[in-house]
């Protein structure tokens, strides 16, 4: 029975450290590399929306699951060469559940925004789903080579394009 709390205080231990260990994609968040380095910016307006969503791993979680279901099967299960055999079970189910159990933990909702460069050309990009962003809506994308990411313009909305009547003029 103690090593059966050991590794649920083990998995619940590597968990927490993932969760810390998150990185934000947010178009609000900067990295300290990102500090005082040039970037480029064009200006566009957002023609679509979608949400979608971020998935990560860094093979802790599969790391942390197998070491804990190879030895909790290895030591409870069978004996002499069986031990072996649910060791490695074990160890391979471990890995997967911990695996999956991280992706959920790094999840996060994020948004793929679809935008029209005011010089015709058309970019999509993806990131964090923190800030509304929404279609028609003045935008600028920021790049410094590496990341790009979308940002609400100060510009105003654009006016909705006139009306334009197809039927003959009457004199």
């Amino acid at each position: 029975m103690e090593i059966k709390r050991l590794c649920v205080v083990v998995m619940a231990g590597a968990m927490v450290a993932l969760a810390g260990c998150a990185t934000s994609d947010s178009a609000n968040v900067y990295k300290r590399n990102q500090m005082r380095t040039a970037a480029t910016v064009q200006s566009g307006v957002v023609e679509q929306v979608r949400e979608v969503r971020m998935e990560d791993s860094t093979g802790v979680g599969a790391v942390a699951g197998g070491v804990i279901g190879g030895i909790a099967a290895g030591r409870n299960i069978g004996g002499g060469t069986g031990q072996i055999v649910s060791g490695v079970i074990g160890s391979i189910v471990g890995g997967l559940l911990g695996n999956k159990i991280e992706e959920n933990v790094m999840a996060k909702q994020a948004l793929e925004v679809t935008v029209l460069l005011d010089n015709g050309q058309r970019m999509v990009v993806v990131q964090e789903a923190d800030q509304p962003i929404i279609a028609r809506q003045r935008v600028n994308l920021i790049s410094d080579g590496q990341t790009t990411r979308v940002v609400p313009s100060n510009e105003p909305f654009p006016a909705p394009a006139p009306e334009v009547s197809t039927a003959p003029m009457s004199m």
